[in-house]
């Protein structure tokens, strides 16, 4: 029965094997990684000084050893694609492998690794003539030897030093080819730093069929790429997008039943001893002896296939969502995307995606330390993910650029030419913000009631107690999250800045506290206004209720709202949209449009006769305070306010300048900007005080009454207080509302009192002393006690 269990389980196992595509090691095709020997081999010389050349490949042409799975990858690949060409009018070329595809496999124990293909494969002289000579390409050869336009392929070798790129990581190459025009598999074999290799017939004849199998002696400082997840993630970063089928072979061990030891009786003794404790239970399984099993398993580690080289019509939105989840590794859909084939100087295939949440990195603002998230492809092999193929603002774009015809320097790490990367940057600059446009656009269209319509096609009327619910418009969802991108474009991009300053979204004074384009703002402007009004401030109730708004508000004139630290800076770069200048309305000599009446200009030259002598006391009295005072045109409650120069800092920007706590060498001087007091003429408060002005001009600040100079000194601390700004002379306000107490509570001396005398405790008795019964013991006297013997 035990017998019968084990060699259930045993079976069992085997099919779960083979239904996995899992291969026993006793079983399995055998895949020798020891070190092969050619039969008869002939010794050559290499037609170059290899230990030189050698050196330098290692040392040298390419900055990461990493590229040497790469580069033997794409070798594969251009041999799998000459067979695949020349197999069209020769079929029987593919009689002995059906199959085009690349298997890699390794050893830890022999510390080997081997890239095998079922390309064309090399015949000896092949062999001779492409890996004896340093800096020869095989491809090279065959494109050359093709008809222009006879064929539709493409491959990526093209200065015969890619293979060499295996000593980065080995110390002894060999490679084992069969060509199907030649009935012999040959071994070639050699050492680095020899200047000689050997070639032979293989020991072990025609196993591979045909093609090529390269194994490398990996030095010791390589061992780390014998091992499978070391080899799955460089395929997946450098190959993932061939076009055929790569092959990673994983080993491991594995416990299974041990079927060679069976649970049977061994004598007399056995049959005769039996006991309720050694049966087991129906339920009960007994232990069963198990062994260590190797298992290979071989797992595809590349991608079906590159979509972007298939046409957009064929490819379906889910499938764009998958890729984009391939290269983002992102659970989440991307927001929108962008597939098109780029002809001109330089031609290429791209597609780019947006994502719908923001990146780590800039949600910490990390500009400068986020790389670009877009790779460089030359016919589908990762060239690189270093090149700034965006702009930093558009660091957030994810995707793929694909080219066939660019000129590559030997090691495929860098451009030759550095004006091709300008000229890619640029066209997908352009094409990621039309994409964002777009984007917008669409969500605008649809941004409006959704309505119901009948099998006819008509619309559903409402009832009066049904609303039909707006359709949220996705764009504005998306641009809360990226808006600091865009805003860092147009202070960056001047090439682009007035396309991305179409994405900007703001808040009004009209807008209810929704988002509007700038195009909307213009739209919506007066007829005599010239100008696009905006204040600056830490948030929207701040602006709000500032007092600046009040003439815009009594107007009917809407006002930007920036609230964001990237505004004023942003506005200092953009100066204009749509041929309105941008005008701050914290700025002296704001223009309200309508100021040209005959009306409005003699009224203000009366003002400014009426109180020329105040504003030439107030200019002497706070000196270096203030750059100058003036008559307002704008203050409707308030008796004054403090305005920035037109080229000075806003009170705004003069806080956030504050705020950088790592700003080098920056003084008081620099940050604090010019101000100019505007003082209201209408206001009560102005017309008393131009009512108490000393008669001389030559007066001293001294000789002024305290009451009056503190009232002067107080309208300018409201004044700097209403325009955002900080108080000039804190401990002076503090001086200055200590005297206004001291007026309004009709308080003598400012004089401290007397110190108060604490409370003189009185003595109190000590609670009396109480035995078990609560009995006051102190009550007792102890010659009234009576004790009696027991």
């Amino acid at each position: 029965m035990r017998f019968h269990r084990l060699f259930f389980y045993t079976a069992a196992f085997m099919a779960s094997c083979a239904f996995n595509g899992i291969t026993l090691a006793e079983e399995s095709p055998e895949v020798t990684t020891d070190a092969i020997d050619p039969v008869d081999s002939e010794k050559y010389e290499f037609q170059a000084d290899v230990s030189r050349v050698l050196d330098i490949v290692v040392n040298s042409l390419y900055q990461n050893k990493d590229v040497f799975l790469r580069e033997l990858i794409s070798n594969a690949s251009d041999a799998l694609d000459k067979i695949r060409f020349l197999a069209i009018p020769k079929p029987e070329m593919l009689s002995d492998k059906q199959d085009l595809e690349i298997r890699i496999s390794y050893d830890e124990e022999a510390r080997t690794l081997t890239v095998s293909d079922t390309g064309i494969g090399m015949t000896k002289d092949d062999l001779v003539a492409n890996l004896g000579t340093v800096a020869r390409s095989g491809t090279t050869n065959f494109m050359d030897a093709l008809q222009d336009g006879a064929a539709d392929i493409s491959q990526i070798g093209m200065f015969g030093v890619g293979f060499y790129s295996a000593y980065l990581v080995a110390d002894k190459v060999t490679v084992a080819s069969k060509h199907p025009n030649d009935p012999t598999q040959h071994i070639w074999t050699s050492n680095n730093g020899d200047n000689s290799f050997s070639i032979g017939e293989d020991s072990r004849g025609n196993s591979l069929g045909r093609g090529t199998e390269i194994t490398l002696h990996l030095k010791e400082d390589a061992e780390e790429y014998a091992d499978f997840g070391r080899l799955e993630k460089l395929v997946s970063h450098y190959s993932e997008f061939i076009t055929h089928s790569i092959y990673l072979r994983k080993t491991e061990v594995m416990e299974v039943p041990d079927e060679d030891e069976e649970d049977e009786p061994s004598g007399e003794d056995d049959e005769l001893d039996v006991s309720d404790e050694d049966e087991f239970d129906d339920d009960e399984e007994k232990p069963k002896n198990m062994k260590e099993v190797t298992t290979h398993t071989w797992e595809k580690a590349n991608a079906d296939a590159a979509i972007w080289n298939r046409p957009k019509e064929e490819i379906s939105d889910d499938e764009y969502q998958e890729f984009w989840k391939l290269i983002s590794k992102d659970g989440e859909n991307a927001t929108s995307w962008s597939h098109f084939d780029a002809e001109g100087n330089i031609n290429f295939k791209s597609l780019v995606y947006i994502p719908t949440t923001v990146p780590f990195e800039l949600r910490n603002g990390d500009f400068n330390n986020f790389k670009s998230a877009v790779k460089l492809y030359v016919r589908k092999v990762l060239i690189s993910d270093e090149f700034e193929l965006l702009p930093k603002y558009l660091s957030f774009v994810k995707g793929v650029i694909d080219s066939d015809d660019l000129p590559l320097n030997v090691n495929r790490e860098t451009l030759q030419e550095s004006k091709i990367i300008s000229i890619i940057r640029k066209k997908v600059t352009r094409k990621v913000i039309d994409m964002i446009k777009k984007f917008a656009d669409d969500s605008s269209n649809v941004d409006e009631a959704e309505v119901e319509i009948d099998e006819d096609g008509n619309i559903i009327e409402l009832e009066d107690n049904d609303e039909a619910s707006p359709k949220e418009n996705e764009y504005l969802k998306w641009y809360e999250n990226f808006s600091p991108s865009i805003k860092m474009g147009v202070m960056d991009d001047d090439a682009n800045r007035n396309r991305l300053a179409k994405l900007l979204r703001v808040k009004t004074s009209k807008s209810d506290g929704e988002w509007k384009s700038l195009s909307d703002y213009v739209e919506g402007m007066k007829d005599y206004q010239k100008e696009i009004y905006f204040i600056a401030g830490s948030n929207s109730k701040e602006v709000e209720n500032s007092p600046f708004m009040e003439k815009f508000n009594e107007k009917d004139l809407e006002v930007v709202y920036m609230v964001e630290t990237a505004d004023e800076y942003m506005i200092e770069r953009l100066m204009e949209f749509d041929g309105k200048k941008f005008s701050s309305i914290t700025k002296e000599n704001i223009k309200f449009g309508d100021e040209d009446s005959d009306l409005q200009k003699r009224i203000l030259a009366a003002y400014d006769d009426k109180f020329k002598k105040l504003t030439k006391f107030m200019n002497k009295f706070y000196g270096s305070a203030v750059m100058s005072t003036k008559i307002s045109q704008r203050l409707g409650s308030s008796p004054a306010i403090a305005s920035s120069s037109a080229y000075g800092h806003s009170a705004n920007m003069e806080r956030i300048m504050r705020a950088q706590v790592f700003a080098h060498g920056q003084d008081e001087s620099q940050v604090r900007g010019f101000r100019t007091l505007e003082i209201n003429p209408r206001h009560p408060f102005i017309e008393k005080i131009l009512e108490q002005l000393p008669e001389e001009e030559d007066f001293d600040t001294k000789d002024l009454p305290q009451d009056f100079r503190d009232s002067l000194w107080s309208l300018l601390d409201t004044a700097l207080l209403n325009g955002g700004f900080p108080l000039n002379d804190g401990k002076a306000f503090t001086n200055r509302m200590i005297r206004t107490l001291k007026s309004q509570l009709a308080v003598d001396s400012l004089d401290l009192l007397p110190e108060i005398e604490p409370k003189v405790e009185e003595d109190v008795p000590p609670e009396p002393e109480l035995d078990g019964d609560g009995i006051n013991l102190d009550d007792f006297v102890a010659d009234d006690l009576e004790f009696e013997d027991i």
